[in-house]
């Protein structure tokens, strides 16, 4: 089976700094992978590649077949792409359901806005209460299931997810793993983190990114168990 995502020798830059040097990675249909790294190593850089929203000075972006290097952004989320941004992002002055509804612009996901809507609040109950309310009345927590339930909307067959448990307690983080991991291998996700045990505890496989390279990979549950992991990520 042909990877869905597949990354090839890509070298970056924002400005005039390169911000990643020969990045390479494949995820296959149904996977969870994590790309794991400390602040500033180049996480969110490399999902900005992968959404056009940076376009690689090197190398090959290739999503079920299609050549993502020289799109836009809107045309990478129509091909089946979506971000859960870091922040959250969402549309503070407008209502829940609303957000969601933005989040269904792709014409593919267009036709079954209603279907989808329901299948997101079902997997988040909460923002179904709260639909009529702005969305910057949400707690922090409840933004962030509405910034991933609005990604959703869009029936992405690539869910990359920035940062999910940046701010949020641990309660709230697990609750919102638990619920991604419902999805099944209906969607494949790819997880920026720097909460190391929460992202491995989730995904099959992870690559350790540092200072802009990618200097490990692995499966998850190998990589828990390495010392020099533990040692560096997960204070033990």
């Amino acid at each position: 089976m042909p990877a869905l995502l597949e990354v090839s020798h890509i070298d970056l830059y924002r400005g005039e700094t390169q911000v990643l040097w020969d990045i390479s990675l494949a995820l296959d249909p149904g996977e969870r992978v994590a790309i794991l790294g400390s602040n500033g190593a180049g996480k969110s850089s490399f999902l900005a590649a992968v959404t056009a929203a940076l376009t690689p000075v090197r190398g090959e972006i290739r999503f079920n077949g299609h050549c993502l290097v020289g799109n836009r952004p809107h045309e990478v989320t129509g091909l089946g792409i979506a971000l859960v941004p870091e922040g959250r992002r969402v549309y503070k002055d407008m209502s829940v359901r609303e957000n969601l509804e933005m989040g269904a612009f792709p014409k593919s996901a267009r036709g079954r806005l209603k279907e989808t809507l329901e299948r997101v609040m079902g997997l988040f109950p909460i923002l179904g209460q709260r639909k009529g309310q702005p969305a910057g009345t949400l707690s922090g927590g409840e933004q962030q299931m509405l910034a991933i339930g609005r990604a959703l909307m869009s029936r992405p067959k690539l869910l990359l997810v920035d940062e999910l448990s940046l701010g949020l307690a641990p309660l709230i983080t697990k609750s919102i793993y638990r619920t991604l991991a419902e999805l099944g291998t209906d969607i494949t996700i790819l997880l920026v983190e720097q909460n190391v045990e929460q992202a491995l505890n989730f995904s099959r496989r992870a690559y350790i990114l540092e200072s802009g390279r990618m200097t490990r990979s692995g499966n998850s549950a190998d990589l828990m168990q390495d010392a020099d992991i533990r040692r560096a990520y997960l204070g033990m």
